[in-house]
C-alpha cells in the first residue's frame, strides 16, 4: 500500500480509520494531495470526486444523514474551502455529522499573497462546534538551511528544530484531531480540522512513518433524575400540546406515541419531517390553524408543550404559540433546544426513547375535551380538503395531490425548502415513505446534492420532490458519478419563486415579477440531456398521472419528472384553500 510522505497526512487518515469515517468526499486540489493519496489508496474508504466544493459538502451532508455518523469532506486551499458553508451551517443547526478536511499553505505563505491562501484559520467560527488549527511538521533538512527559503522561515525552523519540538507537534495534532471528530459524534455536528502543508506533496512511501494515538468519543446518554416533579405539573393539566419537528424515522418507539394518544387531554401535532404516525395525531398544522379567530386560539392555548425533534416549518403554530404563551414548554433532545415560543423553562439532554421511558410510566390520563374537541374539527378539514381538490384547476396543489398519491411503498422522500415542504405539510403523507428536508437553515442551496448524498446513503429507492428555483440554483448536484439508477426528481416548474406570491405584497408588476419572483423560461430538459437522466414533463392533471405512471419503474438510469404550473392560480388557490377548509 502508497501513503502519503508527509506525517501529518497520514495522522489524519490513520485517525479517520480508527474511528470509522468511511465516507470521504474529495473535491480536485494540489495542496489537499497528501490526504488524496492517503485516503484513496486505502481500500477501507470509500472515496467520492466531486468537483463543486458546494455540492460536495451537501452530497456528504445526505450520507451522514443517513447512516447517522460522521463523514469527512476533504478541499484544497483558498476560496474551495468557503463554498462548504452552506452545508456546514445546515448540518450545525440540524446536528449532522460533518468533518471538515482542509488542506492549507504554511503561516508563512499566509498573508503575503501567495496563490489560494485566505485566512483559514477558524473561518467557520460561528457555526462549527469545534476547529482544529493544526500544526506544520518540522523538516529537518529545510530547517538547516536558508536555500530558497526566506528568512522568516528559515529562523522559525531553526528555533523549533533547536527546541526539538517535532514530537510535541505531533502530540499536539494528534489531540487535535481526536477531540475535533469526537466531538462531531459526541455532539452530532460539524468540525473542521485545518491542515497546513508544505511543498512537496505528492511524495508518497511504502511504510507508515507514525502510529497515531487514539482517544475514543464519549456517547453516554444524560438522564434525568427529577421526573416527578414534572409528572406531577403535567397530570394536573388539562391541556398538553405535544409537538414535533424534524425526526429521523423510527427516532421514537410507536408504543410510546401510541400512549400519547390515548389521553383525551394531550393533543398531538407533528409536521410531515417527525416521520411519526397515528390515527390521533394531526399531522397537517396549518390545515387546522390557518383560519381560526381570537376565541379559537384560546380553545387551543395549552398549558404545557411538550416538543421534540428539529425545526418547525410552520410559522402558524410560531405565532400561535408566541401569541398564546404556555405556562411551560419543555423540550427533549441531546443536544440543547431552541427558545422558539419564548417560554423554554426546562431541558431534557437526553434521546426521546430514553426521556419517554422515564417519564411516561409516572403520568396517567386526564379526562378532558381538548383532544377530541380539536380531532373533530381536524376531520372536517380533512373532509373539505377533498372537496377542495375536487373543485379548483390544475395548480401546485392539485400537482402535489397527484405525485404524493402516486408514490410507492417504502421509499425515501427528500423535499426542498419553500413552498415545496409547505404544500407537502397540507397532505396526508403515506406512512412507509422516510421524509427528510434541510431545515437546519431552510435555504434553497443544496437541497438536491442532499437528495444524492441520501440516495447514496440508503439502500431504499429515494424521491427529491422540489421547485424551479432550487433546482436550478443546485443543478451542479447533477454533475457526479455516483447517483443511483433508483432515484427519481420530479421538478415542480412554475417559473420562478412562486412562495413570493401568497406573501403580503404587491403582484402582476414587472418590478415583482423581475426581482422577487424571478420569472425565468428555463426548463431541465437540456440539464437531463447532459446528466444523462431520463426526461418527462407533465403539463395538465391528465399527463401527470399518465407519466407517474411509468415514472417509478425500474430504469437503467435516474430519471425526472418536470411538472409545469400555472404561476398566477397557484396563489389565489391556496389562499383561497385555508378559509374554505375551516
Amino acid at each position: 500500500m502508497k501513503y502519503p510522505k508527509i506525517p501529518l497526512a497520514q495522522t489524519v487518515v490513520q485517525l479517520c480509520k480508527a474511528k470509522q469515517i468511511q465516507h470521504i468526499i474529495l473535491s480536485p486540489g494540489s495542496r489537499n494531495a497528501p490526504l488524496t493519496i492517503g485516503f484513496t489508496h486505502d481500500d477501507y474508504f470509500k472515496c467520492y470526486s466531486i468537483v463543486d466544493e458546494r455540492c460536495a459538502a451537501f452530497f456528504a451532508l445526505g450520507i451522514a444523514q443517513q447512516i447517522k455518523a460522521p463523514v469527512a469532506v476533504v478541499c484544497t486551499s483558498g476560496s474551495a474551502l468557503l463554498n462548504y458553508y452552506p452545508a456546514i451551517s445546515e448540518a450545525f443547526y440540524s446536528h449532522i455529522p460533518l468533518v471538515v478536511l482542509s488542506a492549507d499553505r504554511p503561516k508563512y505563505l499566509v498573508g503575503i499573497g501567495d496563490g489560494q491562501t485566505i485566512n483559514q484559520k477558524d473561518v467557520f467560527k460561528n457555526h462549527i462546534q469545534y476547529s482544529a488549527n493544526l500544526k506544520l511538521d518540522l523538516d529537518e533538512k529545510k530547517s538547516n538551511t536558508q536555500d530558497d527559503l526566506p528568512i522568516m522561515k528559515s529562523i522559525e525552523n531553526r528555533i523549533e528544530n533547536f527546541l526539538g519540538l517535532q514530537q510535541s507537534i505531533q502530540d499536539y495534532n494528534e489531540l487535535e484531531i481526536n477531540k475535533a471528530i469526537n466531538i462531531a459524534v459526541e455532539n452530532e455536528g460539524p468540525v473542521h480540522i485545518n491542515i497546513p502543508f508544505d511543498e512537496p506533496l505528492y511524495e508518497r512511501v511504502d511504510a507508515l512513518t507514525v502510529t497515531p494515538k487514539v482517544i475514543q468519543p464519549n456517547v453516554e446518554n444524560v438522564v434525568e433524575t427529577d421526573y416527578q416533579s414534572f409528572a406531577n405539573i403535567w397530570n394536573s393539566s388539562k391541556r398538553k400540546l405535544v409537538l414535533v419537528g424534524v425526526l429521523s424515522p423510527n427516532s421514537i418507539e410507536q408504543k410510546y406515541i401510541n400512549q400519547l394518544a390515548e389521553d383525551d387531554s394531550v393533543l398531538i401535532m407533528t409536521e410531515t419531517t417527525s416521520n411519526l404516525h397515528h390515527p390521533k395525531i394531526i399531522s397537517s398544522i396549518d390545515k387546522l390553524i390557518a383560519a381560526l379567530n381570537t376565541d379559537e386560539f384560546e380553545l387551543l392555548k395549552p398549558e404545557i408543550v411538550l416538543t421534540f425533534g428539529g425545526l418547525i416549518v410552520s410559522k402558524k403554530i410560531k405565532r400561535f404559540l408566541r401569541d398564546y404563551s404556555p405556562k411551560h414548554h419543555w423540550h427533549v433532545a441531546k443536544n440543547g433546544a431552541n427558545n422558539t415560543f419564548f417560554v423554554l423553562n426546562k431541558v431534557f439532554k437526553q434521546s426521546e426513547n430514553s426521556f419517554l421511558s422515564s417519564f411516561l410510566p409516572l403520568t396517567t390520563p386526564s379526562k378532558s375535551d381538548y383532544q377530541p374537541f380539536w380531532l373533530n374539527q381536524f376531520k372536517i378539514r380533512q373532509d373539505k380538503h377533498k372537496t377542495y381538490l375536487d373543485t379548483i384547476s390544475f395548480s401546485d396543489l392539485k400537482a402535489f395531490d397527484s405525485i404524493l398519491s402516486g408514490i410507492p411503498n417504502q421509499y425515501q422522500l427528500q423535499v426542498s425548502n419553500s413552498s415545496t415542504i409547505r404544500y407537502l405539510q397540507l397532505f396526508d403523507v403515506n406512512p412507509t415513505l422516510d421524509v427528510f428536508c434541510n431545515r437546519g437553515t431552510s435555504g434553497i442551496d443544496g437541497s438536491t446534492s442532499t437528495a444524492i448524498g441520501a440516495a447514496v446513503g440508503h439502500t431504499k429507492p429515494t424521491l427529491f420532490i422540489t421547485g424551479d428555483l432550487s433546482f436550478f440554483y443546485d443543478s451542479n448536484a447533477l454533475w457526479n458519478n455516483y447517483t443511483p439508477k433508483n432515484f427519481r426528481i420530479i421538478v415542480i416548474n412554475n417559473q420562478g419563486g412562486g412562495i413570493f406570491r401568497i406573501l403580503p405584497g404587491h403582484k402582476n408588476t414587472p418590478n415583482f415579477d423581475y426581482y422577487f419572483e424571478t420569472k425565468h423560461h428555463l426548463t431541465a430538459e437540456h440539464l437531463c440531456k447532459m446528466y444523462s437522466f431520463k426526461y418527462a414533463k407533465a403539463t395538465t392533471e391528465e399527463d401527470l398521472k399518465t407519466q407517474l405512471q411509468d415514472f417509478f419503474k425500474d430504469d437503467d438510469a435516474p430519471k425526472l419528472l418536470e411538472v409545469f404550473t400555472p404561476s398566477k392560480l397557484n396563489d389565489e388557490v391556496l389562499l383561497q384553500y385555508f378559509p374554505f377548509v375551516k
